[in-house]
């Protein structure tokens, strides 16, 4: 597939099948080499990628997605298994075997947009499925976006993933299962306010003490969710159980409606958990740093804590998974992300701040030359690699993106507000021309916009409950905001 291609999924497929897909099988490959000038695109057959405004946010499932199955090995009670959503009356539908080296081809550069339809009841399709996909696979500058079920999954094998963001996506951002083993670098998610579950959901093998289990190695990660007090799901920034392992070191998990982190605690009688794994050190979570999450502000598992709990624990306070998190680096601080935006207004820059904590205490690199030796804790340091190919970039999501403005400090343009906190009405003054006005709530969700003239402007609050909330002022160059509060 040539740089630049589009590729479209039907809506409504020509077939009985439920959803289009691209499915590539086993001992076949896929060459997908897009640029960061011309990215490879895959979407709907509705999306018209000149506009960024012909789609809302809502709009997804409008077609399946991209399912890539290999020959490596899987942690299930066969050597091979049959892909979900796929009838096991289609042998190409099976993926899995002995191959761990296998190669199923080359994804750069490739934006995969819309889709999450189902191939069958219940069945969704994941944006990027690999099923058993091997080592030898090249998978690198891959975003999926606006997607109705989990945004990149793995089955099992040992397929490595570097610089791949999930944006938007309705189920878990990074899901894998069955045994997965391999390495990923430079992984970002942003999720949306209303319908979102978690950032990672990391399962170990199918039975839970199948071997190979899951154990693959995560650096540099930059999760954010839904946001402390959005009504999406959000349950967890990240979720591990069924007795899996791995490595998930200096990242940063921010902004989630729930909880930080639950790991899989069940009582002895029950068997292998992921506890046993933290226990055993095949799992490690290595100087990350948590910050803002709806469940609370403290290292527990009680009130205010934010650790959640198996039902049934074994230990109630998780104070072996505290003590792990205590005295393998990681911090709960605020990492200075420059700017957290969930829409189309050019609010997303997600580099931490210059000296911040997330270019301190950092555990060393693994000894291994597929990663990158940097000197930063999360998926960017000072290169926002998401700019350009993605739907992040050119739907206006990304600050400077294709509705983006350059931010600028609201005194430097006279962007003041009185009275301020409010009752019913408050004044704006903002300079000359035509503006568009928006008010969000501390989550990222537009409440209000208004297009409005200068050198003044009023506006009505009355219909905003007591709280604080962002103004922000774009006139299509330049952007500006203010906090504002409203109190009766």
């Amino acid at each position: 597939i040539q740089e630049g291609t589009v590729i479209r999924g039907k809506e409504v497929p020509s077939t009985t099948d439920n959803a289009s897909a691209l499915i590539i099988t086993r001992d076949a490959q896929i060459f997908a080499e897009g640029t960061a000038s011309e990215p490879i695109i895959f979407t709907a057959e509705l999306d018209d990628i000149s506009d960024p405004l012909d789609l809302l946010q809502s709009d997804i499932g409008l077609w399946g997605g991209l399912i890539l199955l290999g020959n490596a090995t899987i942690a299930f009670s066969a050597t091979e298994g049959n892909i979900e959503g796929i009838p096991t009356s289609e042998p190409r539908g099976f993926y899995g075997g002995s191959n761990d080296d296998d190669n199923s081809g080359t994804l750069r550069y490739v934006s995969i947009r819309r889709g999450g339809a189902a191939l069958s009841s219940g069945n969704e399709i994941n944006g990027l499925t690999l099923g058993a996909v091997g080592r030898q696979t090249t998978i690198e500058h891959v975003e999926v976006s606006h997607h109705d079920d989990d945004g990149i999954e793995f089955f099992g094998g040992t397929a490595d993933c570097k610089w791949c963001a999930v944006a938007f996506c309705a189920d878990d951002a990074f899901d894998f299962d069955l045994g997965w083993r391999g390495r990923g670098q430079f992984w970002f998610v942003v999720q949306d306010i209303n319908k979102a579950d978690n950032g990672g959901e990391f399962d170990g093998a199918d039975p839970d003490g199948a071997t190979p289990f899951s154990q693959p190695t995560i650096y540099n990660a930059t999760f954010i969710g839904s946001g402390s007090g959005a009504p999406a799901q959000n349950a967890n920034a990240m979720l591990i159980r069924d007795a899996a392992g791995g490595t998930f070191a200096n990242s940063i998990f921010t902004g989630f409606a729930n909880f930080a982190i639950e790991v899989e605690d069940l009582p002895a009688a029950s068997g292998v958990d992921s506890r046993q794994r933290v226990e055993d050190g095949d799992l490690m979570l290595l100087n990350n740093i948590w910050w803002s999450f709806g469940a609370g502000s403290e290292l527990n598992a009680g009130d205010n804590g934010i650790i959640g709990v198996t039902e049934d624990a074994e230990d109630s306070t998780a104070t072996w998974l505290i003590n792990h998190l205590t005295a393998n680096g990681n911090t709960l601080e605020d990492p200075q992300l420059l700017s957290i935006g969930r829409d189309q207004s050019g609010s997303l820059k997600p580099l931490p701040a210059a000296g911040g904590p997330a270019f301190s205490g950092l555990a060393d690199e693994p000894a291994d030359s597929w990663f990158e030796d940097v000197d930063f804790k999360g998926a960017f340091g000072t290169d926002l690699w998401v700019a350009d190919w993605t739907a992040l970039s050119q739907e206006g999501f990304l600050a400077g993106g294709a509705l983006g403005s350059e931010i600028v400090p609201a005194a430097s343009i006279g962007l003041e507000l009185w009275p301020n906190p409010s009752i019913d009405r408050i004044a704006i003054s903002l300079p000359d021309g035509q503006a568009l006005l928006r008010i969000y709530d501390l989550q990222g969700k537009v409440l209000q916009e208004q297009q409005a003239q200068g050198p003044a402007f009023q506006w009505s609050v009355a219909g905003l409950e007591n709280g604080t909330y962002v103004l922000v002022w774009d006139n299509g160059q330049q952007s500006a905001a203010r906090l504002m509060a409203v109190a009766r």
